[in-house]
Formats: structure tokens, C-alpha cells, sequence
């Protein structure tokens, strides 16, 4: 018998990697009440974005589909009005849908987010925490409670302005203090996430939670800040020269995050990389205690039983391994491995934690599944629902994972950045469009990703395997509509 459709609570952070959960082998980071979803819910480890940027993976993941079908390969392009998203569907299946923080389907440069049919009847949009949108509703609520952001934020407006997307230091540092933890932007979207919730009880609701943090700059409230010592923070995960035998993106972006502007790697010493690290974490303990808030309160009104809680990001931060920071071209773990748990204790199997390889896309077909709705036939994922009730080995999904890159972002030029990567458990190969250079890495040998074998001559066959691996996932995800209505 189908059970009663659960209510869906869909928190999405900003640039979060995949080795950030306590519960999930991280011994420095807190995170209890994410732990409290890994205890409760699948946890998937082998979890894979389709593309490391923002706009890119979240079209990907609202749909169902890979990047190069949704149309959305890049920042600052506009979603097609005919996009169809899983929100919209479970909208027009008796859900109400509501969101708080980013949604990035759309250009945000300078601009308030232009929405298509997107199915939230509820939206408070705030992209990121700082006032650069006068329609920034987070903004807004800050100063009703007393005083500007700016007066609030202690960094100067000018100086936090010039940050943008680029996370530059300011007098030499790379990681403060910033909003107080009840003024946080993670603050308020939980607020809000609450107040949708008490208002829709008694009938399906889904609410998309889309945190901005812990996207740079790296600013925790100076209250989680503290609980981080920057001695006691791992250094990034790189090897001097490893760069010297890959792609030439990385070696400038070694120099300068986003084409040679931003964070530096090569300038940064080791406990300034000890400090972005601690402020990294500090950021995601800030997120976790926010999400316990809205965990609270579905428990109080007793909604958790059936609320089906999705937590997850839209792609990874290389936070100095391999010598880079932020993001870019290229397709390693950091970037593209994210966390990934399903928790629904009135339908899903509790304290699983699944090593099979998964993709974003799998995320939209999943919720049709678990609210009992056919899935879209444009959606290209892979659901998980069998798997997360217990009538699938929860080891096995996939064979790979699949990643694109296609010019993303705009800084990378001479040529522009075209790549696309196949991954499985043994091997990943990054193919590049014109240029000579590639990736391949021996995971099992090189689970970092530091030894680049493309040129190895031992590896030829192996090398053509995966190339031709990678065509073979280039052309199934051709888009699968319009659907075939006659055999001529």
C-alpha cells in the first residue's frame, strides 16, 4: 500500500564539500544534527555534481537532467521559460512549495534573479548575504531588526563589496569573523523555513532551504569562528609540482582563484590555509545549527515522522588541494564529490550509509518517486527510492558518474574551457576540447588525485577505455524529448 506522500524539506548548501559531516568520518568539524540525519536516513558517500559551478549543477539537479541538455552550462545564463523542474511538477501534484536564500537559475549580476514557472508559490529570495540587490529580502529583514547590515557586518561595506565572488583578503586576511549567529543569513532562511511550515500543515509541502554558505568569503559568526584553532585544521591536501603535469587552467588559478584574481594558493602560508579551513568549518557548524532548528520544530508539530529531509550541495570547494582554491576547470573529488542524506523515518531505511555511486540527477526522480508521482520523461537521473526503502543493495547504482564543464565560468580563456570527466571506483579521466593535455588518476593507488597518468605508456588501453567511456556518456545524455509518439 502507498504510503501518504511525504512532506519534503530540501536544504541545499552553497559549495559544501563531501568530507564535511562528523558522522561521516570528519573528527574536527560538529556537526550533530546532520550526524542525527545520518543516523536516521541513507547517507550516500559517492555522491557526484554534474557540473562544479552554481547555476550549471542547480538546473541539473532541479530537473533531473545533465547540463548540456537543460541548456544551462553556464553563470549568468538564463533558464529556458519551457525548463520544467521537480518543484513545478509537485506543485501541480497538490504540493505547495516555498524556498528561502538563492536559487541561481537565472543572471544575478547586478540584478534580481528573473524566475520562470519554477512552481514555488512561496519565494524569498536572497542570494547571498550581502547588499548588492535592493530586492534582497534577507536585507530587508535585517534592518527591521534594528540596524543596517552595515552597521552590523565588521567589515566595511566597501571593503565587503570589493570581496564579491571572488574572496580576496582584505589586509592580508582571508578569513573573519562576520554576521552575528540570530542576524546570519543561514539564520534567516531557516526563519523562514519555519514560518512556511507552520503555515502549510495538514497538507504536502516542500520547501527548498538554499543556504549560501559556505561559499567564500570564508566570515562564520565570530561564535562559531572561535570553537575552530587554526593549529589544530589539516593543510590542504597538495603536492609542490603536481600541477606542472596537468592542465595549464590550474596553474594559473594557483596563483589566483577564477583566472588569476581571486585567492591565491601560492601566496597564502600555512596558517592562513590553517585559518580558511577553520573558517570553513566554523561556516557549516553555523549551517547545522540552523538546520536543527527547523529539525525542532518538525518534531514539536509533529510533521518529522513524515517529512521526507534532503540535505545536500551543489558542488564541492577545492579549499587548497591541488593548490587551488574555490573553483573552476577542473573536475577533481573537491569539487564535484558533495554530501548527500535522505532521511524519511516513516519511509526510508535508517543509518545507512551507501557507497554506490550516485548523481544529482538521481535527486529529482527520486522525490517523484517517494510522493507516489510518475516520473517526467525528460528527467535523465536514475531514482533512488528502491534503493532508500530497502528492495535494492545499497551498494549498487551506477557503473560512473559523468561531470561537464562547458566554459562554466567566464575568466578562463586561450582556449575556453570545454571538459568532461567519467569516474567510477578505480579510475578517473578528464578529457579536455583543444588541448593536448588530460587526466587520468588511479584511485585506488592515487585516491587524492595527485599522479596525472595521461601520458604514462603503461596506461594506453586503459586511457582509451575511459576516453571511449566518456563518449559513450557524452552522447546518452542527449536529451530524451521531445518523446518518440510513433514508430515513423
Amino acid at each position: 500500500m502507498m504510503k501518504t506522500p511525504p512532506n519534503i524539506l530540501w536544504i541545499c548548501t552553497d559549495q559544501q564539500r563531501f568530507d564535511t559531516i562528523a558522522a561521516l568520518g570528519n573528527s574536527i568539524i560538529r556537526t550533530p544534527n546532520l550526524d542525527e540525519l545520518v543516523k536516521t536516513g541513507v547517507s550516500f558517500v559517492n555522491t557526484f555534481c554534474q557540473c562544479p559551478v552554481c547555476t550549471p549543477s542547480r538546473g541539473s539537479f532541479l530537473t533531473g537532467r545533465y547540463p548540456s541538455t537543460t541548456r544551462l552550462r553556464q553563470n549568468g545564463q538564463q533558464v529556458p521559460e519551457d525548463t520544467v523542474l521537480v518543484t513545478r511538477i509537485l506543485a501541480d501534484s497538490g504540493y505547495s512549495c516555498g524556498l528561502s536564500g538563492k536559487l541561481h537559475l537565472s543572471p544575478c549580476q547586478g540584478r534580481v534573479e528573473k524566475r520562470i514557472d519554477d512552481g514555488y508559490s512561496e519565494f524569498h529570495w536572497s542570494h547571498g548575504p550581502f547588499p548588492k540587490w535592493k530586492e534582497n529580502e534577507y536585507i530587508d529583514w535585517v534592518t527591521k531588526q534594528g540596524r543596517p547590515w552595515e552597521q552590523i557586518y565588521p567589515i566595511p561595506p566597501s571593503i565587503a563589496n570589493r570581496l564579491g565572488p571572488e574572496g580576496i583578503g582584505v589586509d592580508g586576511e582571508f578569513a573573519w569573523a562576520g554576521m552575528p549567529p540570530h542576524l546570519h543569513q543561514s539564520y534567516w532562511c531557516a526563519e523562514k523555513a519555519i514560518g512556511f511550515i507552520r503555515k502549510h500543515q495538514g497538507k504536502p509541502w516542500l520547501f527548498s532551504v538554499n543556504f549560501f554558505d559556505p561559499h567564500h568569503p570564508f566570515d562564520p559568526p565570530q561564535e562559531y569562528l572561535q570553537r575552530y584553532t587554526p593549529e589544530d585544521m589539516p593543510l590542504p591536501a597538495y603536492v609542490e609540482g603536481e600541477l606542472e603535469k596537468k592542465p595549464g587552467y590550474q596553474t594559473i588559478d594557483h596563483h589566483g582563484a577564477y583566472g588569476g584574481k581571486g585567492l591565491s594558493f601560492s601566496d597564502t602560508s600555512d596558517h592562513e590555509h590553517r585559518q580558511i579551513t577553520a573558517a570553513y568549518y566554523a561556516m557549516i557548524e553555523n549551517i547545522d545549527a540552523n538546520i536543527g532548528r527547523i529539525l525542532d520544530y518538525l518534531e514539536s508539530s509533529g510533521q518529522r515522522e513524515n517529512t521526507l529531509v534532503v540535505f545536500m550541495s551543489d558542488h564541492g570547494e577545492m579549499l587548497g588541494d591541488h593548490g587551488i582554491y574555490l573553483k573552476g576547470p577542473y573536475l577533481y573529488d573537491s569539487m564535484t564529490k558533495v554530501p548527500l542524506v535522505m532521511s524519511w523515518p516513516a519511509g526510508f531505511q535508517g543509518g545507512i550509509v551507501s557507497p554506490a555511486l550516485v548523481e544529482l540527477v538521481d535527486i529529482a526522480p527520486t522525490l517523484l518517486a517517494a510522493a507516489g508521482l510518475e516520473i517526467h520523461p525528460g528527467m535523465q537521473g536514475r531514482s533512488l527510492y528502491e534503493l532508500c526503502i530497502g528492495r535494492l543493495d545499497p551498494d549498487c547504482h551506477r557503473t560512473s558518474v559523468y561531470s561537464e564543464y562547458y566554459n562554466a565560468m567566464p575568466e578562463h580563456r586561450d582556449p575556453l574551457p570545454y571538459l568532461i570527466s567519467v569516474r567510477d571506483k578505480h579510475y578517473r579521466i578528464v578529457v579536455y576540447a583543444g588541448l593536448e593535455q588530460g587526466e587520468l588518476y588511479d584511485l585506488e593507488k592515487d585516491p587524492d588525485e595527485h599522479q596525472n597518468l595521461w601520458n604514462d605508456p603503461l596506461l594506453g588501453d586503459v586511457k582509451q577505455h575511459y576516453f571511449q567511456k566518456c563518449l559513450e556518456r557524452q552522447m546518452i545524455t542527449a536529451d530524451p524529448l521531445p518523446p518518440r509518439l510513433a514508430d515513423f
